[in-house]
């Protein structure tokens, strides 16, 4: 944390400022935000930074190394296995609480990660906003490798649309009107000049997809997929011939990698930055921790903290059906480090990798959620200010 830039925001800030500052988002991305914005964003020293930026690599080396990929063959359900599958994820995010070391400095400690993509887009229009709003220092960046703002873009355009028209790339989902996710999609829209199309409006003829525009049948050639498996398992939707055949398309994040790098990785991954993990269905009862009220059950299928459970005990841990399913994570203490108006804040940092056809993985960007609760979301923070989701600037 740098404390100066904090008291300096602090002072400055205005609720008229903060107001502005919505509007102008909603106003430049076409849509409502349906989620929180926090007031601030995250100041970073350098030091920190650099820690998650080596955090972060220590990760994506676990989940690239052959051992780790040979076992995440068995973490894609038959049902769901799509052909065609790239070589490498597209997209890897790595998120990590910041907590209190021994020596009571910050530190970095793994929570989740996931091979599918964020909010690459609405982070770009977030920074903006603070920095159009607020007395933001030059010299602060949410960008990693040297990129500027301009380069950034550049970085997802190239890995997202290629050399292919923008006309025949699509960024996929269900229903996208109605997903919390809208505004980064319009955002994305904006950047890229891609169509946001759902998958009811995607007709595959033989082994060729295609949507329709102005009416007449646009052909696809790359699909920036964001379609999460659990809401169609959840909604019982079938998503149709263009996840099941060998259709000529390319994929832009392989939808294969949301189940090969997600909750199931954190039990494989080992170091000073990763809480002690395990499968659940590999641990017998009398292995155990002792300290139980110190752990997390999450399922290894759900999306934004569902079905996540703290405090649980040996009773319940044994009363579970599919332990094959479950993971018991060692709960990571965040620190208040973000002084407010009223109490300290605690924060998650999301480091936001892309990976292209070439060239090695290239960490970006980052996406920052601010929390007062006992867990991040707005389930746990109601009726509190100076929470919800940021953007961390650090010197470049």
């Amino acid at each position: 944390m740098v404390p100066e830039l904090r008291r300096a925001f602090n002072a400055a800030f205005r609720a008229e400022s903060y107001a502005a500052m919505l509007r102008w988002l909603e106003e430049e991305a076409g849509f409502p935000v349906p989620f929180r914005v926090c007031e601030t964003p995250l100041f970073l020293t350098r030091e920190l930074a650099a820690e998650l930026e080596r955090a972060a690599h220590e990760v994506l080396a676990a989940v690239t190394a052959p051992d780790y990929l040979c076992s995440a063959e068995r973490a894609v359900p038959p049902r769901y296995a799509v052909p065609r599958e790239d070589a490498h994820t597209t997209f890897l995010q790595v998120d990590f609480a910041l907590a209190a070391g021994a020596g009571g400095e910050v530190v970095p400690r793994l929570i989740e990660l996931q091979g599918f993509p964020s909010l690459y887009g609405f982070q770009w229009l977030l920074e903006r906003a603070y920095r159009a709003h607020f007395a933001i220092g030059a010299g602060l960046s949410p960008y990693f490798g040297g990129l500027s703002a301009p380069a950034y873009v550049e970085c997802l355009r190239q890995t997202i649309v290629g050399g292919h028209d923008p006309e025949n790339v699509v960024l996929l989902e269900i229903e996208p009107e109605a997903q919390k996710t809208r505004v980064d999609f319009a955002a994305t829209e904006r950047l890229l000049g891609i169509k946001t199309v759902s998958t009811a409006a995607v007709v595959v003829r033989g082994d060729r997809a295609c949507y329709a525009s102005g009416g007449r049948e646009v052909p696809i050639e790359r699909i920036y997929n964001r379609v999460i498996f659990d809401e169609a398992a959840r909604r019982g939707l079938d998503l149709g011939p263009l996840f099941r055949r060998e259709v000529e398309v390319e994929w832009v994040g392989h939808p294969n990698w949301f189940w090969k790098i997600s909750k199931f990785s954190l039990p494989f991954i080992h170091g000073r930055y990763c809480p002690p993990c395990y499968l659940l269905a590999d641990l017998a009862e009398t292995e155990y921790p002792e300290d139980l009220e110190n752990y997390v059950l999450k399922p290894l299928f759900s999306f934004a903290g569902l079905g996540v459970e703290l405090g649980v005990t040996k009773e319940r841990l044994r009363g579970i059906a599919q332990p094959e399913n479950f993971i018991l994570q060692r709960r990571v203490d965040y620190a208040p480090v973000v002084a407010t108006p009223d109490e300290p804040a605690k924060a998650e940092v999301r480091m936001m990798f892309v990976w292209g056809k070439e060239g090695p993985p290239r960490l970006v960007n980052n996406l920052v959620r601010m929390t007062k609760g006992r867990m991040v979301g707005v389930d746990f923070n109601k009726d509190r200010t100076w929470i919800g989701a940021s953007v961390a600037l650090h010197p470049e």
